[in-house]
């Protein structure tokens, strides 16, 4: 049996840890896997003067496949996120956020039935990065949207409905103020909804979304947003269902594809065993569907529900006593045999 070449970035501050965790996890499925771990972020700045080596983009160039731990990205300076720059390099455009509620996991929302999914555009919008200062106190941000990757992100989230038996995208947008910018995204929206008549293509204002999505959830079903919006919504959602340390992330291009945690890398608690790999884990699940290994992306799934569901094995931000280990070892205890 071939083994999957997997590109492997621990991260930053607790990303180590969960990485290796979830690393585990993935080899007690029985997929043969070989990782090429790279490091980007705060090691490698001290190793190499880069916090992107060449070597990282080398290595996915030839596995075209990431599992990636958190990297830290300083606020109001310094460098730019390690996030972005892997996404515009690789031409990653959709964020794929699967939100749903585990088992037995405590939240606000606990009893309702949250099951939706997040396509956000991944490379332009706000994060183009083109800012310039016109006159002294007066700096000027540029929003792109282009045709190209509001039909591309529509495209992947209208194709995901269709193939996974999904009803209802949704597209999210801010068109009554930004006529052109907004109103191309949607415009883009529409022409690809309408080439998918089975499926029921819904629009929302931006804000009106957020007030929707904590009043009632349950009525969602996939969000369509340009890249701003998309991050925004993202992290409410997540807010839902536990939080960034629940949800899984993917980020797809045509050629490759990198899933990751999206929540931050927890400096102050790195090393202490205190670390919750749900989120990779989950984004796991999503790299094994991705690669073919359905079955084996399935039966980790599960583990991970059954360990949620007894709550003995929890660790700390989740209402349990478990170290990053003891619940790597429930996950794995729990994964049925081929």
């Amino acid at each position: 049996m071939m083994a999957h070449q997997i590109t492997l970035i621990p991260g930053d501050g607790i990303g180590p840890e969960v990485a290796e965790a979830t690393a585990r996890a993935v080899e007690a499925t029985g997929v043969a896997v070989e990782w090429d771990r790279v490091d980007a972020g705060a090691g490698a700045l001290a190793l190499t003067g880069q916090l992107l080596p060449e070597d990282v983009f080398a290595s996915l160039e030839s596995t075209r496949v990431g599992l990636k731990g958190p990297t830290s990205t300083p606020i109001g300076g310094g460098h730019q996120s390690i996030n972005v720059a892997l996404r515009k390099k690789l031409g990653l455009y959709v964020n794929f956020r699967p939100v749903r509620m585990l088992p037995g996991l405590k939240t606000r929302f606990h009893d309702v039935p949250v099951n939706l999914a997040i396509f956000r555009e991944n490379t332009e919008d706000l994060y183009a990065g083109l800012e310039h200062e016109i006159i002294p106190g007066v700096v000027e941000s540029l929003k792109v949207i282009t045709h190209k990757a509001s039909t591309n992100i529509a495209r992947a989230a209208f194709e995901y409905a269709r193939r996974e038996r999904r009803s209802k995208v949704t597209a999210i947008h801010k068109a009554n103020i930004m006529k052109l910018s907004d109103g191309l995204f949607l415009k883009c929206c529409r022409d690809v909804a309408a080439q998918y008549p089975e499926i029921t293509y819904t629009e929302l204002i931006v804000d009106n979304a957020c007030m929707q999505l904590v009043m009632r959830p349950e009525t969602f079903d996939l969000l369509v947003l340009p890249n701003l919006y998309g991050d925004i919504v993202s992290d409410l959602a997540a807010g839902l269902v536990g939080g960034l340390g629940i949800v899984p992330g993917a980020n797809l291009g045509d050629h490759h594809a990198v899933f990751e945690a999206v929540h931050g890398s927890a400096p102050d608690i790195a090393g202490k065993g205190l670390a919750n790999p749900t989120a990779l884990m989950q984004s796991a699940v999503l790299m094994l569907a991705h690669i073919g290994e359905r079955e084996a992306a399935a039966r980790l799934q599960a583990a991970l529900e059954q360990v949620y569901a007894g709550r003995h094995n929890l660790t700390g931000d989740v209402g349990g006593k478990a170290s990053t280990r003891q619940f790597t070892d429930a996950v794995i205890a729990n994964i049925q045999p081929q």
